[in-house]
Order: C-alpha cells, then structure tokens, then sequence
C-alpha cells in the first residue's frame, strides 16, 4: 500500500541526496521560494511517497488560484527512486488523490509530470506539454562538446566563432544590478515571435530568489550592444536553459545565439556541470514545440525521453466542466479565426 507523508523542506532535500536522484531545480525548495513571488501562487507542500513506510518517490507542489478555482503544480516532478510500471505509477497516483482530498478541499486537479497513460489522468488544459528534449553532454572540454553534435550544429557553432562579431561573457551580476537592457531584448523577440514575456519583475525575482549558484545570465554582445541572452539553471551537475531571447536585426547567418549556447556549455562544462538541457521540443506525441526543432536539435545526436505533463483530476465533476468551458472557448476562437 502507498501512503504520502509531507516533509519539512530539511527532511525533503536530505531524503533526495541519500536516494541519490538528480533533482530538477523546480523539485527544489528555492524554487518553491520563486513560485511565492508570483501573484496566486503559494508553497503547498514537499510530500514523500512510501511503501510499507520506506519512500520511494518525492515531490514538491506549488497552490495555483486561477479563474476562481485552486490546482496543484509540480513542475518534472515527482521524483522516483527508480522507473515505475505503470500499475506502480497509477498506485502512486491513486494514492495522491486520496492524500489531497483529505489535506485540501479545495483543489480541483493536479498538473504533474506522468510517464505511462493512465486511464485516471488526463490531456493538460492550459500548457503544451513536451516529452522530448535535447540535453547535451558538456563534460570534457570544447571538442568533446563538438564532437557530441550533429554535423550542422558544429558547422554553425565554428562559423559563429570564426566570423560573428560578437563576444560573450556571463553577465549574472550585471542583470541583477538592472535586468532592463535584458527584458528590452525579450519584448522584441516576444513580438518577433509570436508570444507574451512574462513580467520583468518575474525574471528579477528568479535571479534574486534562486542566486548565482542556481541561476545565470550569459549574454553575447557587438560593439557593446546586448544581441543575444540565455537564463540558465543550475541544480547539482545539471543546468537547463530555461529562457532565451535575441535580437531581431542581428542577421541568421551570423549564428550568434549558437555562440552563446556553446560558450555556456563549455563555461558549465569547466565547472562540473554534466549535461545542459535545452528544455523542451516537439514529438510525435505532442506536436506544440515543432517549431524548436530545428534549432535545438542540432546541439545533440538524440534527443532525449521526458515524461510528459498531465492532469491528474481531484474534483472529477468541477474538471470536466473546465474541459467543456475550454472546448467552447476553442470552438469560438477557431470560427472567429
């Protein structure tokens, strides 16, 4: 029988460092710290999955109030000891809903990250999912960090270093002094492609709450003018690259940003760090990130297997009416389209 047992942030971190997992950073308690800075956003617990009271599975949820309702969200998590069946995982998971209807009537599902297809979950509502990656293996200096992609990710890495203008540095501490040259570069490429920033203050928030040993800025310039810049975080010996933002004026064949990616990943590299995860692109199974592919893909030979985020309902009845309110609310915006 499986039991979830909630842990004190001490407890939580010293069971995850003698299971020896890798623990991504948003299963970590800082970044709980991050989701508190967010408007409708609260830390609800770090929890332990036990068998026959030894555990097995560890995850940390976040509250989430949107629209009036409350769900819970565990970013990459939970985290298994070892790879679950799918009984063992639907077990787990059967256990969740019982432990959340007793702790907190109010939550209607749970947005957290499933490997098999269980009958008991479902599709997310809101957010494309991904169960696919590219994570690149950054250990052992800068040719074995080339020699580990595809041919056309060198090609462009060594055009970038033999002919872009650019120079890159880390500039961590220069956007925690002001991020607004940063955030001027993300609303352009955000209107450039297609998609809303975040606040600025949500990109302040995440260097000032997780610090420059879990979270860094690498910027490339020409002649001084900021062109390109990623935030990457660092849990353990794996760091993700979890925003990127460029210039639109800054010509393709110039390759800048593929200069930057490299010069973090040997930067990470030289620091202990084993992998750099490009976080995210699209699959058969979940098309919604196609259109990263052909970026990202060339960092590496293979991609890399995630499990997906679903929807673990907890008030079946009130989540089925989210669903049907979300097909009208396509149905519209498809006739007006």
């Amino acid at each position: 029988m499986v039991e979830l047992k909630t842990l004190e942030a001490a407890d939580y971190e010293a069971q995850l460092a003698s299971a020896g997992v890798a623990v991504p950073i948003e299963q970590t308690p800082s970044w709980m710290d991050l989701e508190s800075t967010v408007d409708g956003r609260t830390f609800w617990a770090h929890v332990a999955f036990l068998r026959d009271g030894e555990p097995f599975g560890w995850a940390s949820f976040a509250d989430y109030e949107t629209h009036g309702y409350h769900y819970l969200r565990s970013h990459h998590g939970p985290i298994w000891a070892r790879p679950l069946s799918a009984n063992e995982e639907l077990e787990a998971l059967s256990a969740l809903i019982a432990f959340v209807r007793k702790r907190d009537r109010r939550q209607v599902f749970v947005r957290l990250a499933v490997e098999h297809d269980l009958a008991i979950c479902r599709p997310t509502l809101s957010i494309i999912p991904y169960d696919e990656t590219v994570i690149m293996d950054v250990t052992g200096g800068e040719d074995a960090i080339l020699s580990r992609m595809k041919t056309r990710g060198r090609r462009d890495v060594r055009k970038a270093l033999r002919e872009s203008p650019a120079t890159y540095a880390d500039e961590t501490q220069l956007a925690v002094e002001s991020f607004n040259e940063y955030y001027d570069v993300m609303v352009e490429t955000a209107a450039r492609d297609g998609f809303a920033p975040s606040p600025k203050s949500d990109y302040e928030n995440m260097l000032r709450v997780l610090g420059p040993e879990r979270c860094r800025v690498f910027a490339g310039r020409v002649d001084g003018r900021l062109v390109t810049w990623t935030i990457a975080t660092v849990s353990g010996a794996h760091a993700v690259r979890y925003y990127g933002a460029s210039r639109s004026d800054v010509p393709k064949r110039s390759f800048v940003t593929d200069g930057l990616i490299f010069f973090e990943a040997c930067t990470f590299g030289a620091e202990g760090v084993v992998d750099y995860d490009m976080m995210g692109i699209g699959s058969e199974n979940y098309p919604g990130l196609s259109t990263l592919n052909t970026f990202k893909c060339k960092f590496a030979k293979e991609t890399t297997h995630v499990s997906p985020d679903r929807d673990l309902p907890i008030k079946t009845a009130f989540y089925g009416a989210l669903r049907v309110a979300k097909r009208v609310r396509d149905a519209a915006r498809d006739r007006r389209g």
